[in-house]
């Protein structure tokens, strides 16, 4: 089984380019945690975790998921990580995640893929983006290749700077950053309602015909990103930043459940 969290599709995009090998049906995370589901799945042996990177580890919504899950007693479980640049010491808190679990650690792989985080980077352009991707296909490959095969991901040298960044940087990640406050729509709004459908965290209501953030966000930048009138900033640090999606991602409108 995989299960894929994604905001603005990169993580689908690799979640099915590795079903595509691998055979695997996808657990749409983001339906199951807006449904207030969890995963009830005891027959598959091996648990694929596709998801972006929040400040080089895991969402905390996704490591919830899987603490809460029902799972094989022999699971393995390989972790797939998308980033705009690298995954920090990621690998160490997924080990760690699994040991709590009972899982088998199969390692974690990192795939670059275009950046996403308006509330803190540019996007690249619609080029640039596909060029990413282009290059992304091989690493997401050689990943599927070796679960097939039932191997470990190898694992990669993490350096200070890696440690640093996982242990102190990511508390202050979402202690200062994760809230949604900040966010707020222009003129261009037409009361659509298409963020409170893409929310996985049901944390968008309109109220007056107008999209109100409440105060369980992830910034996964579904809302954002997703807006088809461009209307939704995140304060200033949005403006005038072109929004990102994954063209190359399959259409997520398919409710899948356990």
């Amino acid at each position: 089984m995989i299960m894929c969290f994604s905001g603005t599709g990169n993580s689908r995009y690799v979640a099915d380019c590795i079903a595509e090998i691998t055979g695997d049906r996808i657990l749409d995370l983001n339906c199951l945690i807006k449904q207030g589901g969890r995963i009830t799945e005891t027959q598959d042996d091996s648990l694929v975790i596709v998801s972006p990177t929040y400040a080089w580890r895991l969402p905390r919504i996704v490591e919830q998921s899987v603490r809460n899950a029902e799972l094989h007693p022999r699971c393995r479980a390989w972790f797939v990580m998308t980033c705009g640049d690298e995954i920090g010491n990621a690998g160490r808190y997924n080990a760690q995640l699994c040991a709590n679990r009972g899982l088998t650690y199969m390692g974690t792989a990192g795939i670059v893929m275009p950046e996403n985080y308006l509330a803190m980077f540019e996007v690249p352009d619609a080029g640039t983006a596909r060029q990413i991707i282009h290059e992304a296909v091989p690493e997401i490959r050689r990943a599927a290749g070796k679960i097939v095969r039932g191997e470990a991901f190898s694992a990669s040298h993490v350096s200070l700077l890696d440690w640093f960044k996982s242990q102190l940087v990511n508390p202050v990640f979402y202690a200062l950053l994760v809230r949604a406050r900040a966010f707020r729509t222009d003129a261009r709004c037409v009361g659509c309602g298409k963020c409170t459908e893409v929310c996985p965290m049901n944390n968008i209501r309109l109220q007056a015909g107008r999209p109100v953030w409440g105060a369980d966000c992830t910034h996964c930048m579904a809302c954002i990103c997703r807006c088809p009138q461009e209307a939704i900033e995140y304060g200033n640090r949005s403006k005038g930043k072109s929004r990102y999606l994954c063209e190359n991602a399959l259409d997520q409108e398919t409710v899948e459940s356990t």
